[in-house]
C-alpha cells in the first residue's frame, strides 16, 4: 500500500462502526471494506479529468487495472487512443451461469481547487457536520471509529470511484466467506463517460464477445434521497439546440439606430416567451402529446417517496412549475431549458444594437417523446412565429427579404432509456436490494439525468438498470463532492447480495 494512506489498513480492522441501516451489514462486508478504504483513498489522489488530461486517465486506467488483478479479478485495459478502458471478470459461477456485466466510469468532472473548501481536490479529507458547517479531521480518526455520518470530500469520491471500489469489496466478501457467486461477474470501466470523445460505442463494438452478458447493471447516479436501497429503470435523454437570431449586418449605435433597427435580443426574449406559459408549461403545440402512463407506471411513480416541501427548500424556490402533478411524474415529461443567453457583453457598458442574439437550449426526452420529435416541434414552433431559417450567416439579399432571421442548429445526444418495470434483471436486483435493509427498495421509473446507456443498449441488445449506491447530497460535478461513509458499507453490502443471488431469466 502506498504510504499515504497505509497507516490505516491494520487498526481499520479494529475500528468500530456504527450501525448502516437498521439491519446492520455483515460482518465479512465490515471487514472488507475496512480493507479497502486506504486502495480508495489513494484512488481519490488521482487525477482524472479526461478533458484535460488523457496521461492522467491512463495513469488511473493502469492502476485500476493492477488494482482488480491484486483482488484476484481477471482484468486488462481496452485500448481506446490514449484513455484506455478497463474489462475485468470474475467467472467463479459456473459455465451455465447468467452473466451480468457491472459499468462505472474512472474519469471525473473538472475542477476549480479555489471553489473547494480544502487544500486540494485530489488530497481527500474526512470530515464531520458540526452544526451546519462541515469541519475537517484527521484521517488517523478513522483507526478509532468509522461513523457512517462521515464524509470523504474529494473530486469523484462518490462519482464514480466509490462503485468501482466497492464492487472490490464485495467480491473480497466474497472470498473471504468462501461462497461462489449466483452470476458470473464482468465489469466495464468507462474513460470518457464525463468528457472527452463518446467512444464507448467504439469499445463495445470491437469488444463485443469479450462483452457478451445477460443484462446490465449501471453503477451511477445518487440514491433516493432517503437513503433507502435505491433502483432506477430509466432515465430522460439529453438533446442540444443552438438558435441565434439576427440583427443589423453589425453590432450598431444605439443612440443613431434605437427606434430603427430590430434589438435581436429582444426578438428573441420574445420569441423565448413564447414558448412557455405563466406556470412553466411549454405552449409548443404537441409538446407534451406522446406521454402516456399506463396504471401500473403511474403507481409506481406515485410510490416513489416525496417531500416535495424539502426539495423545494433545499433548490430555494416558492413554487414549481406546473407540468405535472408532482417531482416523479414532471421529470417522465419533456422539458425545455434555457442554459445560456449572449448578446453583446454585460461587462462593460457598449451602447450598442447587437448584431446577434443567441440562446443554447437543451431538450430532456423520454422513450415516446424522442429527440427528433421534440427537435422538430421547436424548430416547427419558430418557423411559425415569422422566421425565416438560414444554415449559415445570412446574405445581403435574404437580409433585405425577411423581417425575422435565425438559425437553428440542433443535436440529438444522448436518448432516453426505459426498461420495463417488469424486466427479469431488476426483479432479480429487487430482490437482492430487499435483503440489505429492513426499508423497502425504492423503485424509480425514470430519473431525470441522463447517462450513457444508449451505448449498452445497442451495443449489447441486453437490459439495462440503474444502481446508484452514493448519498443523495454527494455534490457530485460541483466543489465538495464527497462521499457518506455509511454508503461505501451499504454498496458493498447491496453489490454482495447481488452477487449472491440467483438470476432466473425467461
Amino acid at each position: 500500500m502506498d504510504r499515504p494512506f497505509s497507516f490505516l489498513r491494520k487498526s481499520l480492522l479494529s475500528a468500530a462502526i456504527v450501525s448502516i441501516f437498521s439491519a446492520p451489514v455483515s460482518a465479512g462486508t465490515e471487514d472488507a471494506v475496512k480493507h479497502i478504504l486506504p486502495e480508495y483513498l489513494k484512488y481519490l489522489t488521482l487525477p482524472n479529468v479526461a478533458k484535460e488530461s488523457p496521461s492522467d486517465i491512463k495513469a488511473v486506467a493502469e492502476w485500476t487495472r493492477d488494482t482488480y488483478r491484486k483482488h484476484g479479478l481477471n482484468a486488462k485495459l481496452l485500448p481506446d487512443g490514449q484513455t484506455p478502458m478497463v474489462y475485468a471478470e470474475y467467472m467463479e459461477a459456473g459455465e451455465d451461469a447468467p452473466v451480468v456485466l457491472f459499468y462505472a466510469h474512472m474519469d471525473g468532472q473538472p475542477v476549480n481547487p479555489e471553489q473547494w473548501d480544502q487544500e486540494s481536490p485530489w488530497r481527500p479529507v474526512l470530515k464531520t457536520l458540526e452544526g451546519d458547517s462541515w469541519q475537517s479531521k484527521p484521517m488517523t480518526a478513522l483507526t478509532f471509529t468509522t461513523d457512517p455520518e462521515w464524509r470523504i470530500f474529494a473530486r469523484s469520491a462518490s462519482d464514480d470511484k466509490a462503485p468501482i471500489m466497492m464492487l472490490l469489496a464485495a467480491i473480497d466478501t466474497l472470498k473471504a466467506e468462501n461462497k461462489k457467486p449466483a452470476v458470473n461477474i464482468k465489469v466495464l470501466l468507462d474513460s470518457h463517460e464525463e468528457g472527452g470523445p463518446p467512444t464507448l460505442i467504439d469499445v463495445i463494438n470491437r469488444n463485443k464477445n469479450q462483452l457478451q452478458t445477460d443484462g446490465v447493471v449501471m453503477l451511477d447516479g445518487p440514491m433516493h434521497p432517503s437513503n433507502k436501497p435505491t433502483l432506477v429503470f430509466g432515465h430522460r435523454g439529453a438533446s442540444m439546440v443552438r438558435l441565434t437570431v439576427f440583427g443589423p449586418a453589425s453590432d450598431s449605435h444605439s443612440g443613431h439606430y434605437g427606434n430603427y433597427a430590430a434589438n435581436p435580443a429582444f426578438l428573441l426574449a420574445d420569441l423565448l416567451g413564447r414558448m412557455k406559459d405563466d406556470d412553466g408549461r411549454v405552449t409548443i403545440p404537441g409538446y407534451y402529446d406522446a406521454v402516456k402512463f399506463d396504471d401500473d407506471y403511474a403507481s409506481a411513480l406515485d410510490a416513489v417517496p416525496a417531500d416535495e416541501a424539502a426539495l423545494m427548500k433545499r433548490l430555494g424556490i416558492a413554487t414549481t412549475e406546473k407540468v405535472a402533478g408532482n417531482y416523479q411524474r414532471a421529470i417522465n415529461y419533456p422539458s425545455l431549458n434555457i442554459n445560456g443567453l449572449s448578446a453583446a457583453s454585460t461587462e462593460a457598458t457598449r451602447t450598442i444594437i447587437p448584431a446577434t442574439a443567441t440562446v443554447t437550449m437543451d431538450i430532456r426526452t423520454t422513450k415516446t417523446s424522442t429527440a427528433e420529435r421534440q427537435i422538430k416541434l421547436v424548430k416547427d414552433f419558430v418557423i411559425a412565429q415569422g422566421y425565416h431559417l438560414v444554415e449559415d450567416a445570412p446574405t445581403a439579399k435574404e437580409r433585405s427579404e425577411y423581417p425575422r432571421i435565425a438559425r437553428f442548429i440542433s443535436h440529438t445526444g444522448t436518448a432516453a432509456l426505459q426498461t420495463p418495470l417488469d424486466e427479469p434483471l431488476g426483479q432479480w436486483a429487487l430482490t437482492a436490494l430487499s435483503h440489505v435493509s429492513d426499508s423497502e427498495p425504492v423503485i424509480i421509473p425514470m430519473m431525470g439525468g441522463t447517462v450513457p446507456t444508449s451505448p449498452l443498449v445497442s451495443g449489447l441488445q441486453k437490459p439495462v438498470i440503474l444502481l446508484p449506491l452514493v448519498n443523495a447530497d454527494n455534490n457530485q460535478h460541483a466543489p465538495n463532492e464527497n462521499l457518506r461513509l455509511g454508503n461505501f458499507f451499504s454498496g458493498t453490502e447491496t453489490l454482495y447480495q447481488m452477487f449472491t443471488t440467483p438470476l432466473t431469466q425467461d
